[in-house]
Formats: C-alpha cells, structure tokens, sequence
C-alpha cells in the first residue's frame, strides 16, 4: 500500500487515504462536528489564524480545519492520483 499525501496548504500534508470527507465549514451540522472535536480533543486546525474554509474529516475521526477552499483541496488530491495513474503505481 503507498501513502499518498495530499497539501491543504500552508504545507500542511495529510494522507490522503485517510480522508473520509472535505466539506464546507458553513452549516450548522459541520460547524457542530468541528465543536464536538474540539471537545473531544480531535481537532487539528491547520488554517494558521486564517479563515476556515475547508473541513477534512479522517478515519479517526479526527477533524482538519484548512484554509483552502474544498474544491482546491479535491483537485491537489485528483492530480495526486492522476500523477500516479501516469507512472503505474498501483494501490
């Protein structure tokens, strides 16, 4: 199995295959997960005082706030793949 990493910026890196979901921060359900984790010790904020825009949830059920929008964040983890795909490396 190879670990794929995948930057949700500021050089912050994340394994990709222990992504669940990368969501939005602005309803109330996420904004009530983000607090749960807080609670719980299981957030990781990882916006370096900026605006949270993106929420990755992992496996673990830790909580990652970025400050990457979630679209740039699927598209860094596409072109990972895609990069893979072209050299032949299998999961």
């Amino acid at each position: 199995m190879n670990i794929r990493l995948v930057n949700i910026g500021f050089g912050n890196i994340v394994s990709a295959n222990k992504i669940v979901a990368i969501v939005s921060p602005e309803s109330a359900p996420i904004k009530r997960i983000i607090q749960e984790a807080r609670e719980r010790g299981m957030l990781i904020d990882a916006t370096y005082g900026r605006r949270t825009r993106a929420v990755v949830v992992t496996d673990s059920d830790h909580i990652i706030l970025s400050a990457v929008q979630p679209e740039t964040v699927a598209h860094r983890l596409e072109a990972k793949e895609e990069e893979m795909d072209e050299v032949g490396i299998d999961e």
